[in-house]
């Protein structure tokens, strides 16, 4: 799902870890998840790449943004990202998608914008959960939503099962991240753990160096567990063949998260994934759910 850009470019090839609208899906919810997942992936896409300028690509999100509000509000878009803002204002229309959610999202995308520079730290684990709070939850409530499950504990276990999720990303991305100059291991759990980081001598990429820095992975893989714990029952709430998907999407976190436990420091210059050995395990552990 590649989006369009202003000008001519080399189609961007994204990995993902887990099924978006896959078979499991119920046919009539593909259309509304893809065209959610359209919007996520072209804002995703203009904040992370190419070489445009931070000013230009807040510039850019701004528009997206106002696109977003003309459609939610029944009028038409401009021209720029049509195939993005066309499919997803039939679908609001058609599901009543709410608008926040969407909204949300682009600004946890516009954070990533601001956030890439050195020093551009998370203090703590608070604000690095109100990240996670606009970067992933919104996903898991626009899916309740299409699925027809609104009461108010289902709403809590699909964020704690996306805050999961999100953390999970950050730490099997810490090889990629660093280099770009997004840090998610928040100080305060850099500090617990016997590891000073401080400005102006931010050094994440020598953390393998040190000889806690495997007691901080696990640290942060336990605080990602503990919050997938809280939400799992969410996938007894969800019906159908979606329920069996949302399991999948759990068993598929949790084990790229033994993963990035079983790499520990070497995490920070190893990017663990899912290979097809790891479909069997996923299996059996959907099952015993």
């Amino acid at each position: 799902m590649t989006p369009p850009r202003a000008a001519p470019h080399a189609p961007i090839q994204h990995y993902e870890n887990f099924p978006v609208a896959s078979w499991l899906c119920p046919p009539r919810l593909r259309p509304p998840i893809a065209a959610i997942y359209h919007f996520a992936r072209t804002a995703d896409d203009i904040a992370d790449e190419g070489t445009a300028p931070a000013a230009q690509r807040l510039a850019d999100l701004a528009a997206y943004r106002a696109d977003l509000a003309a459609v939610a509000a029944g009028r038409a878009p401009s021209p720029r990202w049509l195939p993005v803002f066309t499919p997803l204002a039939a679908q609001m229309q058609a599901f009543r998608l709410p608008e926040p959610p969407l909204a949300d999202l682009l600004s946890a995308f516009e954070q990533d914008v601001r956030k890439t520079r050195a020093g551009a730290t998370y203090a703590d684990w608070p604000e690095l959960l109100d990240y996670c709070r606009r970067s992933a939850n919104p996903v898991g409530r626009l899916l309740l939503h299409l699925y027809g499950v609104t009461g108010e504990q289902a709403l809590a276990e699909s964020d704690h099962v996306c805050t999961a999720l999100q953390l999970i990303n950050f730490w099997q991305d810490l090889s990629v991240d660093i280099p770009r100059g997004r840090y998610y291991l928040p100080l305060a759990e850099c500090a617990a753990q016997g590891i000073a980081i401080t400005d102006p001598d931010l050094d994440f990429t020598a953390l393998h160096q040190y000889q806690d820095a495997t007691n901080l992975i696990a640290a942060c893989a336990r605080h990602a567990r503990a919050s997938m714990q809280k939400g799992s029952e969410i996938v007894r709430r969800v019906p159908g063949r979606a329920g069996w998907e949302l399991r999948a999407v759990v068993q598929g976190g949790l084990r790229v998260l033994g993963q990035v436990e079983a790499l520990g420091a070497t995490a920070l210059r190893q990017r663990p994934a899912l290979r097809k050995r790891d479909a069997l395990p996923v299996f059996w552990r959907m099952l015993l759910m």
